[in-house]
């Protein structure tokens, strides 16, 4: 099979029927996914802190540090996040903060090693490329020593936040303080290379165009070519509530539904080599949520137990472990619970 080239995947947003669309991108995921098993997993997102110096337009839970509402979450208010995790059968935190313009990589250490020593269960899917990025800057260190050293700690996959579209011209206009495209591809690069996984995402519907989503796939499809290291690929459409973003530029629409699913269809055709796609029911809300899985998602994501970022901009969606199976099993899938590495940890007969 012909790999898709960007211009015929240009036509396809632009052009395609979008049952056509989904038909495609069904036939694909039943390629991949033959059993047609769905999964999710129980998580929990933990934010250690909201203070961030990086000012992005596009959100509304960062805060100065002088701010009376900014934090810094203690070792004990994250056990008692964890505890709760744990109850529920939990296996997984995805653990991200602002960017604090004070911490440095011994903080991080001290905290990542904390969580695994205590809670040995719990995979710590942490630290966006531009966390990433900053510990570096500011601790006077290279990105790989960075990695290295979190990794001894317990850090076992990094999440892909911080991509919004791997676009330099988006990024200037919607998020000018945030390192460019290339930095972003190169800490999932090196951290690929020292077997630290990793998940791509992508936030569109600000102020891109469709030429720039698909140099967004394609710059995650090379990557994923060179190293094999994104598990998956999440999608979610921009949550304007609140943000300075809408201030500036007040015309901007909110993605429809339709555009959500067209472009996932298109994705999952695009990113022949990334194996699994993540619904985004937390910003589409569940019927579209269960709508993303005919077109071309076999993961549901998260039960979501904690969530405060889109949650600031306006998505306040909340979803269970049985809504999820219901989901799927109405849809005449197999719903599984998964772990981080995509492995089924419990599977719900029909």
């Amino acid at each position: 099979m012909s790999r898709m080239t960007s211009e015929e995947a240009l036509d396809l947003i632009q052009n395609a029927d979008l049952n056509e669309l989904g038909r495609m991108a069904t036939a694909r995921k039943k390629e991949l996914h033959p059993k047609g098993i769905t999964t999710f997993i129980i998580d929990r997102n933990i934010n250690y802190t909201n203070v961030c110096w990086v000012d992005c337009k596009f959100c509304a839970f960062y805060r100065h540090a002088k701010e009376d509402d900014a934090y810094v979450l203690s070792h004990e208010e994250i056990d008692v996040k964890i505890d709760e995790l744990v109850a529920i059968g939990g296996t997984q935190i995805l653990f991200q903060g602002g960017v604090h313009p004070k911490l440095k990589i011994e903080f991080y250490e001290e905290l990542v090693g904390h969580i695994h020593d205590k809670y040995p269960q719990i995979t710590i899917h942490a630290f966006s490329a531009i966390e990433l990025d900053y510990i570096a800057k500011i601790s006077k260190i290279t990105i790989k020593e960075v990695l290295v050293r979190l990794k001894a700690k317990g850090l076992a996959s990094i999440p892909g936040a911080g991509a919004e579209i791997l676009s330099d011209r988006v990024r200037d206009i919607i998020a000018p303080k945030k390192h460019d495209s290339e930095v972003w591809i190169d800490v999932h690069r090196q951290a690929h290379e020292l077997g630290i996984m990793s998940t791509a995402t992508m936030m569109f519907g600000t102020v891109e165009t469709d030429e720039e989503i698909i140099e967004h796939w394609n710059m995650v499809r090379k990557l994923q070519d060179e190293t094999g290291g994104f598990r998956a690929f999440i999608m979610w459409s921009f949550q304007g509530k609140n943000t300075q973003l809408m201030e500036e530029i007040p015309d901007i629409k909110k993605s429809s539904s339709n555009r959500y699913l067209r472009l996932l269809a298109v994705s999952r055709l695009f990113l022949d080599n990334v194996k699994n796609i993540q619904s985004s029911w937390v910003t589409q809300g569940p019927y579209i949520g269960q709508m993303a899985l005919m077109y071309g998602a076999n993961d549901l994501g998260s039960t979501m137990m904690e969530e405060n970022v889109v949650k600031a901009a306006g998505a306040g969606f909340r979803m269970g472990k049985d809504e999820m199976v219901r989901l799927i099993q109405d849809l005449d899938e197999t719903a599984a619970i998964r772990n981080t590495a995509y492995e089924t940890l419990e599977t719900f007969a029909s």
